[in-house]
């Protein structure tokens, strides 16, 4: 392990947060992390440059020091992530992107404004400055950022993009749910206006204050004996709490309709040629927008476990993809021993099975958790059969390529 990782590594935490690479005084990446402690270590694993890129191989190489910030949620480390990056513009989070490739949070400058996101293109080219009274971000993940904002929306109800004031569909199926207040009926604009100033507060990174003023407005309300109004606050202020209960990353590990199941396969022509593939299962159904392709660049010759590792290595440096709640491997125990291997590398505890195959390629037996083979056996053998499918499909097409 580095020099650079000694010195840190006994004081990180294994809580969510986030942290800097520094050289001298110049911040020159800042991340989230689930938990800072694995997510640190993963920057100091064998070959960076090919597991992440070579652009932050040479950040790490120019790094003489990294320190961290605990939070209290994956959430808030999100949003702080992003309030630093705009701070300090560090050169390794902004290389290669404009602009236009981030996400924000927009609050409109409306009656009763209006909560929602944009990626920045549409920022720049289909608003001026005065439409918003607030612009958070950059974010680079839009999904998290999305994910992000459903959980604050449950903590304050807020007036989204296509919301529309009155007996329209769309904001009844929010208000029914308790997403959106009944605006200028039940809630007027005085007290709408105060909970479009806590999520400005929450996105500023000041859940604290919003704290001091909801404790102090509950017991204004208990005094006043309007005890309805002092249980809502209540139930608020043990919603910030205990955000981290919340979880930004609860689908992560879903079990039930949404579970997303990963599963990854490797094709080659006598070692030549070598690509490898991620396919998608949620809920049962292929989710191809996030198939993703990988050119093998460590491994020469006919080796397929290395050739996974790659793949699997390249893959869990990707906060902003979901982690998956079970991973499916085509092969043996080598293949099914190297994922559970690069697994422990990162610091996740996902389950992993094994999809063994005949001498014709037909599944004969499966390794890992029985519970998982037995109660997702079609979703494992669709998994496995679409990236056995698209690894072929690669790898046709690059070879055809030359």
């Amino acid at each position: 392990m580095s020099s650079l990782y000694e010195k840190v590594k006994k004081t990180l935490p294994d809580t969510p947060g986030v942290y800097f690479f520094k050289a001298g005084d110049k911040v020159l990446y800042v991340g989230k992390a689930t938990s800072l402690r694995d997510r640190v270590k993963s920057y100091f694993v064998k070959d960076i440059s090919s597991v992440r890129s070579p652009l932050i191989a040479r950040m790490v190489q120019e790094s003489d020091e990294v320190l961290f910030e605990e939070t209290g949620s994956v959430l808030e480390a999100f949003i702080l992530e992003a309030s630093l990056i705009k701070r300090y513009t560090p050169i390794y989070n902004t290389k290669d992107k404009d602009g236009k490739s981030f996400n924000y949070v927009v609050i409109t400058k409306e009656e009763y404004p209006r909560v929602f996101t944009l990626r920045g293109n549409e920022l720049q080219a289909e608003h001026e400055p005065e439409d918003f009274l607030h612009v958070f971000g950059p974010y680079t993940s839009g999904s998290s950022l999305k994910e992000a904002l459903k959980i604050v929306r449950k903590i304050f109800p807020f007036r989204g993009e296509k919301d529309k004031i009155g007996s329209k569909r769309y904001s009844k199926i929010h208000e029914e749910l308790g997403l959106l207040p009944r605006l200028g009926d039940e809630v007027g604009r005085e007290e709408y206006m105060r909970t479009i100033s806590h999520i400005a507060l929450f996105f500023q990174g000041k859940k604290k204050k919003i704290l001091t003023q909801l404790k102090k407005e509950m017991k204004e309300y208990a005094k006043e004996m309007e005890f309805e109004k002092a249980n809502l606050l209540k139930r608020k202020i043990f919603a910030l709490e205990h955000i981290q209960d919340i979880a930004l990353l609860k689908s992560d590990r879903e079990e039930g309709g949404d579970m997303r199941i990963e599963a990854y396969d490797i094709a080659h022509t006598s070692g030549k040629d070598m690509v490898g593939v991620m396919t998608v299962l949620v809920g049962g159904f292929q989710e191809k927008s996030e198939y993703r392709k990988f050119l093998i660049k460590t491994v020469e010759g006919a080796n397929d476990t290395k050739a996974l590792q790659e793949v699997l290595r390249r893959r869990f440096t990707h906060d902003e993809w979901r982690l998956p709640a079970l991973i499916v491997m085509d092969g043996g125990k080598a293949q099914y021993e190297v994922c559970k291997r690069v697994l422990e590398e990162f610091g996740y505890q996902i389950p992993v099975v094994s999809v063994v195959k005949d001498d014709s390629h037909s599944p004969k037996g499966f390794l890992g958790p029985s519970l998982f083979r037995k109660k997702y056996e079609k979703e494992i053998l669709l998994a496995n059969s679409e990236a056995h499918r698209f690894a072929l499909s690669f790898h046709r097409k690059k070879r055809s390529a030359f």
